[in-house]
């Protein structure tokens, strides 16, 4: 019997091999993420340059989620056929080329087409992002990938309205659009030069791009999207015949997908516990953590007095905690396994939106501050572990799809969530204008949403307690431990 060994000095290449590769992926999600957030803070610039109305320019941020939303899934689905690589350098060029062309549009509607194309490119590396993890990594550190890579995401959602800023000051609003271009070259440059080459067998073997699941797919999300964006909070007969049509897409892909020979999502794939259970929890955890953006700057400014500049300092901890706590965050999930770490971030996102409803009431800005301090490590030790743990055992030709599947249930939490929250906030209010609110009409809200945000952590705890109760009875495999 013959032994392979693997000598030190391949070793060392191997593992720097491994860590520029994630260098590059690192920069694709840091990418994805500071494109959403920089552009938010150069709305009203651009209302300015454009002459145009805040709901018009709105959506330069709404074409670039929209188009991310509905083309992810399909996305990822074509790396698995086409190679990975190859789709995702393609990603991380439209997304860079399209930067240009929001720089130098001349109008705001071509400003918008170019949002979307950016959108595009954003949706591939997004999906494309995590499915990598498992070709670049040794399977016993997936946990501190995964970690690092909601670190990146936090740091492009942290850095976006500081830096946008500065530079619409200093520059111009362009220069919101061009700063992703030397950043494109580089992530393009790195991930052209260290991920791993794609495997394709033979052309007879492929499976065929499931165009049409594709078509239906994008257009139910589409109308589930609007259904949830327009209407600026109310909730009229466009939002419920969109909301109408995007149920009614449902039915029509699942049968176009139980017919198709290569179906975009594989329906069976449902039927695991495990997978439909992690969609389920990383769709209700993002729609809690939508709350603190709905909500939080209402309460801070309205009940709390503070002004725009003090509500910007305090908003932005969250996000600084979720840098800091998102490496450490994967390194508890390969020390201990996803399963544990998962529950334990979940029970914190819980303490912490409970937290949110008690502690400001109490201790004004301290209160508010305390209870993030435990809702957003609570929220990364989630994302760090329900990610490995979907991501671990996934076959090779499904972790494209796989991770676009995960993306697009936390972005429809994300849009659930400022609808539905921003709803209970304002019913539970009783104000005509929340705008307007007094601040015991404002601090009436904020308890209400958050009461109803902790019941829906309570809830994902137990779909994981009862998913591990499951696995223990072997009638589902558990992942990723």
């Amino acid at each position: 019997m013959t032994t392979t060994t693997t000598s030190p000095t391949n070793s060392a290449k191997l593992a720097r091999s491994a860590r520029w590769a994630l260098a590059s992926l690192s920069l694709s999600m840091l990418l994805s993420s500071l494109g959403t957030s920089i552009a938010n803070v150069g709305l009203p610039t651009l209302a300015q340059a454009f002459n145009a109305s805040f709901q018009a320019v709105q959506w330069v941020v709404i074409a670039y989620l929209l188009v991310i939303t509905a083309l992810i899934v399909s996305a990822g689905r074509l790396g698995d056929l086409i190679g990975r690589r190859r789709l995702l350098l393609a990603g991380i060029g439209v997304f860079t080329v399209a930067s240009v062309l929001c720089g130098i549009a001349p109008t705001l509607w071509l400003l918008v087409a170019a949002r979307a194309m950016q959108g595009l490119g954003a949706a591939v590396m997004m999906a494309l992002t995590m499915a990598f993890v498992g070709e670049t990594v040794p399977k016993a550190r997936t946990g501190s990938a995964m970690g690092l890579l909601g670190t990146m995401s936090a740091i492009g959602t942290a850095l976006g309205p500081s830096l946008g800023g500065v530079l619409i000051a200093a520059v111009g609003w362009q220069s919101i659009f061009f700063i992703n271009v030397p950043l494109g070259l580089l992530t393009l440059l790195l991930a052209y030069r260290c991920l791993p080459a794609d495997r394709r067998g033979p052309a007879t073997d492929r499976a065929r791009f499931d165009h049409l699941g594709t078509l239906i797919l994008a257009l139910t999300l589409t109308a589930y999207a609007l259904a949830m964006t327009t209407g600026r909070g109310h909730f009229g007969l466009l939002n419920a015949a969109l909301l109408v049509a995007a149920v009614l897409g449902v039915g029509l892909f699942v049968i176009a997908q139980a017919k198709a020979a290569s179906p975009l999502i594989r329906l069976a794939a449902f039927r695991d516990p495990a997978l439909s259970a992690s969609l389920s929890m990383n769709a209700l955890v993002a729609t809690v953590m939508m709350a603190t953006l709905v909500v939080g700057p209402f309460y801070l400014s309205r009940a709390l007095g503070l002004n725009a500049a003090l509500v910007g300092v305090v908003m932005s901890a969250g996000p600084l905690i979720s840098v800091l706590s998102g490496v450490p965050s994967g390194r508890l999930v390969d020390r201990l396994g996803a399963p544990f770490v998962a529950i334990a971030g979940l029970s914190a996102v819980a303490a912490g939106a409970f937290a949110l409803a008690v502690l400001p009431a109490m201790f004004g800005v301290t209160g508010y501050i305390a209870a993030i301090f435990i809702l957003t490590p609570g929220y990364q030790l989630f994302q760090a572990a329900n990610n490995t743990a979907v991501m671990a055992n996934v076959p090779p030709d499904q972790r494209g799809v796989t991770s676009g599947m995960l993306n697009l249930s936390r972005n429809l939490g994300l849009m659930s969530g400022a609808s539905a929250m921003g709803s209970v906030f304002a019913f539970a209010s009783a104000a005509p204008d929340i705008t307007t609110a007094s601040a015991e009409a404002v601090a009436v809200g904020m308890r209400a949403t958050f009461a109803v945000a902790t019941l829906l952590a309570l809830i994902a705890i137990a779909v994981a307690v009862g998913g591990r109760a499951f696995a223990k009875r072997g009638l589902m495999p558990e992942k990723a431990s």
